[in-house]
């Protein structure tokens, strides 16, 4: 099954994601967020493969809520085989504006959990995917595919800023424990930089199933730890607003989650 979705988020990309580059106006969700005609037509077309490869509940990030909630209960109730959870675009901003830092994210869920995940940057051909106890790749080079940080103060960290709550987010603005930070606008890559050995730290406040359910299985498979907030278990919690604290490095996730709860 693998092969078949990394095949058709290929096909995806190849045609309805990148003839769209560039070339597609901005539109603008009632919840303030951006999308355009290539999310929707990317949207549709996962829709069609993705159900031909394993028929399930499908739940994409350009569904309206309620229609989001439906198929995620259907998936997760017994009702279906299993879900897919798709972003056609994660990253749309980026995607409008030339950035070459977004991706398609599918994964196919079981129980709430991720048992398959691929992400997929076609303007840099970036593939990434992991299958649940099978480890996860690049473009076939298994992950991490660099040496990591040891310690905070010498990581590299993507946060992003602003969905942390004013206290923390303050105090990593003025006082951060690791050497340098960054955030580019797309949390499945956010994962994957974070699971290749790219970042060191990962921090996020607040992530709807399609933004982790993908990246988080290839962290994972990668070797990374990772939890909420709150929640030492990362799958507690709603799943509608998951915060993510995460290394690839045990020891040092040990220490960036103690730091974040410190702080919070």
């Amino acid at each position: 099954m693998l092969n078949d979705v990394i095949a058709a988020v290929r096909k995806v990309a190849r045609e309805e994601v990148m003839p769209r580059y560039l070339q597609v106006a901005r539109r603008i969700k009632t919840d303030g967020s951006s999308y355009s005609d290539a999310d929707v037509a990317a949207q549709a077309a996962l829709f069609d493969a993705l159900r031909a490869i394993r028929p399930g509940a499908v739940m994409g990030e350009e569904m309206s809520e309620d229609e989001q909630r439906a198929q995620w209960l259907q998936g997760i109730n017994g009702e279906s085989d299993g879900l897919w959870s798709i972003d056609p675009i994660d990253g749309t901003s980026n995607f409008l504006n030339g950035l070459p830092y977004f991706a398609i994210s599918v994964a196919w869920m079981r129980q709430g959990k991720s048992v398959l995940g691929v992400i997929y940057n076609p303007a840099t051909n970036e593939m990434f995917y992991a299958e649940r106890g099978r480890g996860a790749f690049l473009n076939d080079k298994r992950l991490p595919i660099k040496q990591h940080a040891s310690t905070l103060s010498t990581a590299i960290a993507n946060v992003d800023l602003k969905r942390l709550h004013k206290k923390l987010a303050i105090e990593i603005a003025a006082n951060p424990p690791y050497a340098s930070q960054r955030n580019y606008g797309a949390c499945a890559l956010e994962w994957c930089y974070t699971a290749a050995g790219f970042f060191d730290l990962y921090l996020h406040g607040g992530q709807k199933p399609w933004d982790y359910a993908a990246g988080s299985l290839i962290l994972e498979e990668a070797g990374g730890a990772m939890s909420g907030f709150e929640y030492d278990d990362y799958w507690a919690g709603s799943p509608w607003r998951r915060s993510v604290v995460a290394a690839l490095d045990a020891n040092l996730f040990v220490q960036w989650r103690k730091w974040v709860r410190e702080h919070q």
